[in-house]
C-alpha cells in the first residue's frame, strides 16, 4: 500500500477541465461519459482529467507527462531527481493508467479548504485518505494486515502522514519478539474496525 500525496489547487485544475469537456476517454469497458480524474504511473505518478478539448492530441500514456499534471509529491520527472526511486517503492514495477472514481470525493475536501489531497492505494485500487497522522495515538493499540491473510495486533511508536512504525504486541512470542517495522498509515485499524484486512 502507499499514500500519495498530491497539491489540492493542482488536482482542482485537473477537475475543473474534466468538467469543462463534453468528451472523455474511453477507459477498459469502452466509451466514458462523465468527467473524471486518471492516475498515470509511469513518467512519474500523476493525476489528470479525463476530459479531450481540443487542446491537445496527446493521449493518456506511461511515457509522457505534462508539467500541468497534478503530480505526487516525491514522482514529479520536472523536478524530482529520484522520482523513479519513489515510484518503484510505491509501486514496484506496476506501470499504467489508472480511472478512478474519486472526483467527487476530491472535490469536497478541496472545496472545505484542504491544502492537500491523500490517495491510498494498493496497486488494485484508490480511494481518499483524510486521517492523518495527528489523528492516531502514540502508544496506542492498532491491528494492521499480517500478509499472511490476517492482522496482527501492534502498539503505534511514531507517525508522519505516510507511514507508522508499529511494534507487535499480544500476538504469539515469535511475532512479539520482532523488531518493530514500518506499514503505510492507511494500514492501521482501529481494534473494532472491521475493514477488510
Amino acid at each position: 500500500m502507499a499514500i500519495l500525496k498530491f497539491s489540492a489547487s493542482a488536482v482542482a485544475a485537473q477537475i475543473a477541465h474534466a468538467r469543462a469537456c463534453k468528451t472523455f476517454l474511453p477507459n477498459w469497458n469502452g466509451p466514458v461519459d462523465r468527467p473524471a480524474l486518471i492516475l498515470i504511473l509511469g513518467n512519474g505518478v500523476h493525476l489528470r482529467s479525463n476530459g479531450i478539448d481540443g487542446t491537445t492530441t496527446r493521449i493518456v500514456t506511461t511515457e509522457q507527462a505534462d508539467p500541468s499534471f497534478a503530480f505526487a509529491d516525491g514522482m514529479n520527472p520536472f523536478r524530482d531527481t529520484d522520482w523513479m526511486a519513489q515510484r518503484r517503492m510505491a509501486f514496484r514495477d506496476l506501470t499504467g493508467q489508472f480511472y478512478t472514481d474519486i472526483l467527487d470525493d476530491v472535490q469536497v475536501l478541496i472545496d472545505r479548504g484542504r491544502g492537500a489531497i491523500r490517495l491510498a492505494t494498493d496497486g488494485h485500487s484508490i480511494r481518499v485518505f483524510v486521517r492523518r497522522a495527528s489523528d492516531y495515538l502514540i502508544g496506542g493499540t492498532y491491528e494492521v494486515p499480517s500478509g499472511l491473510g490476517g492482522t496482527f495486533r501492534v502498539i503505534l511508536k511514531d507517525a508522519c502522514d505516510t507511514f507508522a512504525i508499529v511494534q507487535n504486541c499480544g500476538n504469539c512470542e515469535d511475532f512479539d519478539a520482532m523488531q518493530p517495522y514500518r506499514v503505510p498509515l492507511d494500514a492501521l485499524m482501529e481494534i473494532d474496525d472491521r475493514r477488510v484486512a
